[in-house]
């Protein structure tokens, strides 16, 4: 009797573990959640399969209350209900999924594993352990998510020492030999410290603020510049005529976030300014479920929240560049990165607007991600945050 109750905690404690430390925002450390389909695979019971999927997607997403707190600038008991919510779709799928029979259970991870990765389980789809062929597989590209998603199926079998031992062997390698990706030439990525006012305060004080920094960073060869999620505010003609008149007499470009609003709501987009003007470069394809995406509205015949471009503006062309934008949320899943890889770009940009994590691990583990997907393809990185 005692042994039927130790066995779910240990691997409770373990799955726990396995997702604070894969999702901690260190890229090298990804790897441990690679622990989470070992744990799952010697489950002996389905709840057992439940608790132990909803012990590695909570810790991993251990930040949402308190990011969701500080965003709506309420109590800590809405974002711990998201928080709640946001699990449903994984643990539901692992759930489901379990199964007694020991010669199934490679398969059925294998399915949990895709219905994870793409809509519309995806959508919430963090912490997908497949994220850490970046680290085991750098420069495989897709061998690389091809060998870690076979050891996926293993490490759900009794064979799971021999490919645990096989994955720590690349870990270990990797790590050895790790290279952070490059940023391309004549690229230059903005980090901003802004806090809350970064899009929300419209002066032309603070634009030329950041014109200012444009500028000054638009040396040396830089000839395109990134600013974060959310930079520029509200899209408008008459943005786009002060940016226009300012970077009047350069050749730099900037590609920046911003909001562009009708009567149905908005597109989180990013935009493309130069001394020719400007135009929306891409419409994100996922925004924050819940906080923006609240497709809910439309269904009780309301406006407003951000519109999801699914499958949509998988790449864009910058210059003679094409580049895989990721937009805040987007660098969490794994569906928008994947499918913009099939067009085979030259770059990925990440951009993100954090100011709402101050205190967790949010913006970090989104930086680990793209970078964790940048080194998987060999594809050189621009990341652009404010905090």
């Amino acid at each position: 009797m005692r042994r039927d109750y130790l066995q779910p905690a240990v691997l409770t404690i373990a799955s726990v573990l396995a997702g604070m430390i894969g999702w901690s925002g260190n890229v090298l450390l990804l790897p441990a959640a690679l622990g989470f389909p070992v744990l799952w695979g010697h489950a002996r019971a389905r709840y057992v399969g439940a608790i132990v999927s909803a012990g590695y997607f909570l810790a991993a997403s251990r930040g949402l209350p308190q990011g969701v707190a500080s965003f709506y600038a309420s109590e800590l008991w809405p974002g711990l209900l998201l928080w709640l919510c946001a699990s449903g779709s994984f643990v539901a799928v692992h759930t489901v999924l379990w199964t007694k029979r020991p010669d199934r259970r490679p398969f059925r991870y294998l399915v949990a594993a895709a219905l994870i990765a793409v809509p519309p389980f995806g959508i919430t789809g963090w912490a997908h352990p497949i994220t850490a062929a970046g680290v085991l597989f750098p420069g495989w590209g897709w061998w690389g998510l091809g060998l870690l998603t076979a050891g996926l199926a293993g490490l759900a079998t009794r064979m799971w020492p021999a490919v645990a031992i096989a994955f720590t062997g690349f870990w270990l390698w990797s790590a050895a030999n790790w290279t952070e990706p490059k940023v391309p030439d004549g690229w230059q990525g903005v980090d901003l410290e802004l806090g809350a006012s970064l899009g929300r305060d419209a002066s032309i004080q603070r634009h030329r603020d950041l014109i200012a920094t444009v500028r000054d960073r638009a040396s040396g060869g830089i000839r395109s510049v990134v600013l974060p999620e959310s930079a520029l505010g509200f899209w408008t003609p008459t943005i786009e005529r002060l940016w226009a008149r300012s970077l009047n007499g350069t050749d730099v470009s900037v590609v920046a976030g911003a909001a562009r609003v009708d009567a149905d709501g908005y597109d989180n987009v990013l935009v493309a300014l130069s001394a020719d003007g400007g135009k929306v470069l891409y419409r994100e394809r996922m925004p924050v479920p819940g906080s923006m995406w609240q497709p809910w509205r439309s269904w009780l015949g309301k406006s407003g929240g951000a519109r999801a471009h699914f499958f949509a503006n998988p790449i864009v062309i910058v210059g003679h560049s094409r580049v895989v934008p990721l937009i805040c949320h987007e660098q969490l899943v794994v569906w928008p990165v994947l499918q913009s890889m099939l067009y085979d770009p030259d770059l990925i940009l990440a951009v993100g607007n954090g100011w709402w994590t101050k205190g967790t691990s949010i913006v970090a583990i989104q930086r680990a991600s793209a970078i964790a997907w940048a080194r998987l393809f060999a594809k050189p990185l621009v990341l652009s945050f404010n905090t």
